[in-house]
């Protein structure tokens, strides 16, 4: 199971890739654009906060197959590390995905809204497909679902290509996804914050240190320090 942060906000990404178990991060042009900065610096930014190893996703915005390659061979001969580019999946778009894997980069097909999409990707020779989760939801689909038709068309068709769903608005979509198996997801900072964020759990633990202190009146770690 992979957990990757979709973010190029380096201190939202510097504090989680601190405390939890980060697997990579994911950016789009949208995210990109949000934070305001000349976007090789941010990117570079990003791999020295998380990293040569953990994988960095770059998403492409030309349109034409061609130009997509083009892009792809920019993006990967200027950020170093373990990098993946991510490339709609339009029909250029798969175009691109068949072309960039002879040349020997990897991709992850992204903008995906259904199984046969994710198919189309993956036999192309994408590394990764993201289906949009909570975009499907607000559609006609039921994201879950899709999530769920990909693995299963995958694991039929023994397609080596990793599923990591995206675009989510509560806890509890990652929670299905997961259910149906996935091999990972990619949220928001906040999001992920919200995964072990349960108003019971701060509870408990004030109430074990209240009683803690009552009895002994004072921290373990003083107790522990005279010992």
């Amino acid at each position: 199971m992979q957990l990757v942060i979709d973010s190029a906000n380096i201190e939202a990404v510097k504090e989680l890739s601190q405390y939890l178990p980060i697997d990579g991060v994911t950016t789009n042009p949208s995210i990109i654009v949000k934070e305001k900065k000349e976007f090789l610096s941010l990117l570079r930014e990003i791999r020295h906060v998380i990293g040569e190893e953990k994988e960095l996703f770059v998403q492409t915005i030309s349109e034409k197959a061609e130009d997509i390659v083009q892009e792809a061979h920019y993006i990967c001969n200027t950020i170093s590390g373990n990098l993946l580019v991510k490339v709609p999946v339009t029909i250029e778009g798969i175009k691109a995905i068949r072309m960039l894997k002879e040349d020997g980069i990897r991709t992850l097909g992204t903008t995906v809204y259904t199984p046969m999409s994710a198919l189309l990707a993956a036999k192309a020779g994408a590394e990764y497909v993201a289906p949009y989760v909570n975009r499907i939801d607000n559609l006609t689909g039921t994201g879950r679902n899709v999530v769920s038709d990909i693995v299963q068309i995958f694991k039929a068709n023994n397609l080596p290509c990793k599923v990591l769903a995206a675009s989510f608005k509560n806890v509890q979509q990652i929670q299905d996804v997961f259910l149906a198996d996935v091999d990972g997801i990619t949220a928001s900072p906040e999001l992920i914050k919200e995964i072990f964020n349960h108003p019971s759990v701060e509870r408990d633990v004030k109430k074990f240190r209240e009683e803690w202190l009552e009895q002994y009146g004072i921290e373990s770690n003083s107790l522990i320090s005279t010992i």
